[in-house]
């Protein structure tokens, strides 16, 4: 490879590199995707809140990837809080009555979602609407707790909702309010409208807490201000004493396979053998894997057999003695190529043929005249001498020779 190819591939990997540079550099677009998931560490992931729930329950969690249904037939023995924490929940019928069936023996189901299922909300006689957010275009809202133990006079804002839910109705007779939520009015003058959006009821022998604000349980929210006292105060109402199943198959951010490799590689025997394979292809490529290539023979550049067999034809004629036939054959061709060559008409060979002839040939009138004298003596002779055909064989050639024209060519 010359310099400049060298050159040329030094400033292409340069380039290269400066482009992932400033690619890796360049901050990342923050992500407000809802997830909710534990192991998310986006505003509106659940990091934050899975961390300080391990504190509280002193690593007493559980985290259930089944569906609700299968998990509780397997494990119908178990007691405690089933916590749920997502944009939308909705259990069948036939699920929705295997987890009030387990929490009336004296469980807690905890359900925080913007969007609950409906039949949770008919079986508990509630129904939800969306706040109002007239004169109130910057989608600000104040959460706040009820409970006067825990500074139900404190606000708490959340400022990146487009819209939220609360209870329109509820069953006064059986529901305690937890916290309400309203808009944030910018006129001092109107006192804003509370919204129940966390409740609590009593079901069989357990208990049901709903909350439709589950972005309280969000990294965003918690380590905004002092929101976590919020937070905090929304988990008073849960008995750490017992152990808590921490739902993580009703997630918008839950892990799925979204490769073909993440089943082959789930496998510890299967995973093992990616690796040797990987590793057996690579020390291929190190010792056996060198470019290799086929000897490209010579190819001879293919003879002239035309001209060697007019050279056989012509020692056969040249030593049989037809000296005679060589001249004629020699003669004939001299004319064709006057005719091809030159471009004159040799039919009549007069004195404005030798003059055209000998201006086109770059050779002299007297020349010419004496070529063709000797020409027209041996095709008139019907016998001639080896010598004779030597001698027109050097006259016509040292002739032919004085072609500039040719001689360029």
């Amino acid at each position: 490879m010359d310099r400049r190819g060298k050159i040329y591939i030094i400033l292409t990997a340069l380039v290269v590199i400066l482009i992932i540079i400033i690619e890796y550099n360049k901050p990342q677009k923050l992500n407000w995707f809802p997830s909710y998931a534990k192991h998310h560490k986006i505003p509106y992931g659940s990091y934050v809140f899975y961390d300080q729930l391990e504190r509280v329950y002193n690593n007493n969690i559980t985290d259930t990837e089944r569906p609700p249904f299968e998990y509780l037939t397997k494990n119908d023995s178990i007691s405690g809080t089933y916590f749920f924490l997502n944009g939308i929940i909705d259990f069948d019928e036939a699920e929705l009555n295997k987890v009030l069936n387990w929490t009336a023996k004296g469980n807690t189901l905890s359900i925080a979602s913007t969007t609950i299922s409906k039949k949770i909300l008919d079986t508990l006689n509630l129904e939800t609407s969306l706040i109002s957010n007239f004169n109130n275009f910057d989608n600000i809202f104040d959460v706040q707790l009820k409970n006067k133990d825990l500074n139900n006079q404190q606000k708490y804002t959340f400022t990146k909702a487009n819209f939220l839910n609360y209870f329109s109705v509820i069953d006064s007779t059986k529901t305690k309010v937890i916290g309400t939520i309203s808009n944030t009015e910018k006129n001092d003058s109107i006192i804003p409208e509370q919204h129940i959006n966390v409740i609590k009821q009593t079901f069989g022998k357990g208990e049901i807490t709903l909350n439709l604000f589950p972005q309280a349980y969000t990294n965003y929210f918690i380590l905004e201000d002092n929101n976590k006292d919020y937070t905090a105060g929304l988990l008073s109402y849960l008995n750490t004493n017992q152990p808590l199943y921490f739902d993580k198959y009703y997630k918008s951010g839950k892990k799925v396979a979204t490769s073909p490799m993440y089943v082959f590689l789930k496998a510890k025997e299967l995973r093992w053998a990616y690796y040797i394979m990987i590793i057996g292809a690579l020390f291929y490529v190190i010792f056996d894997g060198k470019r290799k290539q086929r000897a490209i023979p010579i190819v001879k550049p293919l003879k002239n057999q035309t001209l060697d067999f007019t050279r056989t034809i012509a020692n056969m004629y040249y030593e049989s003695g037809k000296h005679t036939d060589i001249a004629q054959h020699k003669i004939q061709h001299f004319l064709e190529y006057i005719r091809t060559s030159l471009h004159l008409n040799t039919n009549t060979i007069d004195d404005a043929f030798i003059k055209n002839l000998a201006s086109r040939s770059n050779n002299t009138i007297e020349d010419t005249k004496a070529l063709f004298k000797d020409i027209e003596t041996i095709s008139s002779s019907t016998k001639i001498t080896a010598e004779a055909l030597e001698n027109l064989n050097a006259s016509i050639e040292n002739y032919k020779s004085n072609n500039t024209w040719t001689t360029k060519i």
